[in-house]
């Protein structure tokens, strides 16, 4: 037995450092400038009441339900012991007027019940509705690189299991506490003005009642917490793996992670099972001691009665009092469990409210309201947090309506430069200039809006055609979608489909060949109508026929627009205006595609790789 009350605690012990590690891959230390964030049971309670406090008319009449149905709780018993001491002694009519008093207590209780019950779910539902919503727009303004360290499917555990669970325990819990407490102070005091002796008597059981309860209840709060942990890493496992369900069956690889889920699914379950049986032992132990304290005053009540010290009325109103000051202790007990498995939930949702936001604009930041389109990156040097340099001293300029091809092996930068033309990083010193104006002096919402991008792997969203093409300029007509999926050469096939326009794309724009997404995310580029234009491997994995169409596409959208093209295809990048070739996050080359093939140097090499090869229209 003591080998089994054990297993929970090694097992938490053992189990808390791995799945904290696996919800948080990379610990990072708190910003002094983020919000503060819940690490404790009060800490978290207290942010909590932040969220409460907004209705607090709305509270302050559900507290008043709450005085009033414990009140009338109170009474209840006191009127049940009267009625028999006036049928028992005085057997008069007033049996009957407290029949009557009693019938009317216990109705307008259950009304005094239904009503709190009813305006805190309101409460509650509104309350989580806040925070759902506050957590979805902060993850909305937290900067990309926090999203490249966490898994997804973790993180919308987060907006959906974690929250639910507070929502739960404000429905029934919060109340419940509180009600409880009073009920316990009111049943003490009428207890101490009926027998101070028997409430004495009473209270023998109160101090293994807390020792019994403070122990349950400091080992089922860590596994909660853990509980909490694992769902969190299942759901971002999960989410992982049906999204690369290509994957894993291409490399034959489900026993493997089928295995995997089983770990992460018995994880769960024994932190899940140990809490709820530790919990279970609250019940059971107020229960056992209920009874003894029962007991005590059936046996000490008899004999006072034989005595004629009290009446057996008293006995009566004393038996159901002393259930009653069990009753909250126990409910106290079971709904403090609840609250810990709320608060555990709460606390990772506050966990992500207290991240650091993307850095706001600087105060002298403004608007651009047109971009020419001139890009001038002077002595651009970046180094990601903790890691060597990135970027080193990189300085090139974009005339308007020019192209450039970013190239270069993997990790040698290219994808970095766009990422700091887009601000989700600064550069750490040197300038990047558009028309003039340095782009740390420009609302990041604003840059952004006066660009477009086609990506390697274009992400679609689930719903119409005509919707995800509209997602470039929401106030766009029907006539400019279909004049821009013309220009993209996307009409064609949109009209063969059944619906047409209307033809709806399942999750991930499912439903269609990768190239016909790749034709619709130029399409949407195309109705963004930008001023810079950012392609990053747009004709990559797509057959010699779909190509020609998205090149034509391609050059169409890039005609007078600011271009910066990530490839490695020759027909992508010879046509461009400028070439710069990359490695180690320096320029080692920089010119036209005629100049860099007769320096024979890094681009001469890839080109006639290409060309020995034959892989002008293959991936390199």
């Amino acid at each position: 037995m003591l080998k089994a009350l054990k297993e929970p605690f090694q097992y938490e012990r053992n189990m808390e450092g791995k799945a904290a590690e696996v919800a948080n891959p990379k610990s990072e230390t708190p910003n002094k400038k983020s919000k503060p964030r819940a690490r404790n049971t009060s800490a978290t309670l207290k942010q909590m009441w932040g969220y409460l406090i907004l209705y607090k008319g709305r509270l302050a009449a559900v507290m008043v339900m709450v005085v009033l149905s414990s009140a009338l709780s109170l009474l209840g018993p006191y009127l049940a012991g009267t009625a028999i001491d006036h049928f028992l002694i005085a057997r008069d009519n007033g049996f009957v007027v407290f029949l009557v008093g009693m019938g009317v207590v216990y109705v307008l209780h259950s009304i005094t019940m239904w009503l709190q019950s009813i305006w805190m779910i309101g409460i509650s539902q509104k309350t989580v509705y806040r925070m759902r919503l506050q957590l979805f727009e902060h993850l909305h303004r937290l900067p990309i690189p926090y999203f490249s360290k966490r898994q997804h499917g973790e993180l919308m555990s987060r907006v959906t299991n974690d929250i639910e669970n507070v929502s739960s325990s404000l429905n029934s819990s919060a109340i419940q506490v509180f009600s409880s407490m009073l009920l316990l102070i009111g049943t003490v005091a009428v207890m101490l003005s009926l027998s101070p002796l028997l409430t004495l008597l009473t209270f023998l059981v109160v101090p293994l009642m807390l020792i019994g309860m403070k122990w349950i209840t400091k080992q089922t709060g860590r596994l909660f917490k853990a509980q909490q942990r694992n769902l969190g890493d299942l759901n971002g496992y999960i989410e992982e793996t049906l999204s690369g369900q290509r994957i894993v069956k291409a490399f034959s690889q489900e026993h493997t992670v089928i295995a995997a889920f089983k770990e992460r699914n018995e994880r769960i379950r024994l932190s899940g099972f140990w809490a709820q049986a530790i919990s279970g032992f609250i019940p059971k132990l107020m229960n056992a001691l209920n009874n003894l304290s029962f007991a005590i005053i059936a046996g000490v009540g008899a004999i006072f009665v034989l005595n004629d010290q009290i009446t057996v009325g008293t006995i009566i109103i004393f038996a159901e009092y002393s259930r009653q000051f069990t009753r909250p202790l126990n409910d106290l007990a079971n709904q403090w469990n609840t609250l810990l498995s709320a608060v555990a939930g709460a606390e990772r949702v506050f966990d992500v409210l207290g991240e650091e936001e993307e850095r706001v604009d600087e105060g002298a930041a403004r608007e651009l309201a047109e971009v020419k389109g001139n890009v001038v990156f002077s002595h651009v040097t970046f180094a990601y947090e903790g890691r060597a340099s990135t970027i080193s001293d990189v300085s090139f300029e974009l005339k308007p309506g020019d192209t450039i091809a970013l190239v270069g092996p993997t990790g040698a930068g290219k994808t970095t430069l766009i990422q700091l033309l887009c601000r989700f990083y600064d550069p750490s010193s040197g300038s990047i200039k558009i028309d003039g104006t340095d782009t740390r002096m420009i609302k990041r919402e604003n840059l952004r809006s006066h660009m477009a991008f086609v990506l390697q792997d274009p992400f679609l969203f689930e719903g119409t055609i005509r919707e995800n093409i509209r997602y470039g300029k929401l106030d766009a007509t029907d006539e400019e979608i279909e004049q821009a999926a013309k220009l993209a050469n996307a009409h064609t096939f949109i009209m063969r489909l059944k619906s047409g326009y209307q033809f709806r794309l399942k999750q991930d724009g499912s439903g269609i060949s990768q190239g016909q997404k790749q034709l619709l995310a130029i399409a949407r580029a195309i109705l963004a109508n930008p001023s810079i234009l950012v392609l990053d491997e747009a004709t990559s994995s797509i057959d010699t026929v779909t190509e020609i169409k998205i090149q034509e596409a391609l050059q169409r959208l890039m005609q007078g627009r600011t271009s910066f093209v990530i490839a490695h295809r020759l027909n992508t990048i010879q046509q461009a205006d400028q070439i710069v070739v990359l490695q180690d996050g320096h320029i080692i080359e920089k010119g036209s595609h005629s100049e860099l093939v007769d320096q024979n140097g890094y681009y001469s090499s890839m080109v006639s790789g290409q060309l020995k090869n034959g892989m002008l229209n293959e991936s390199s």
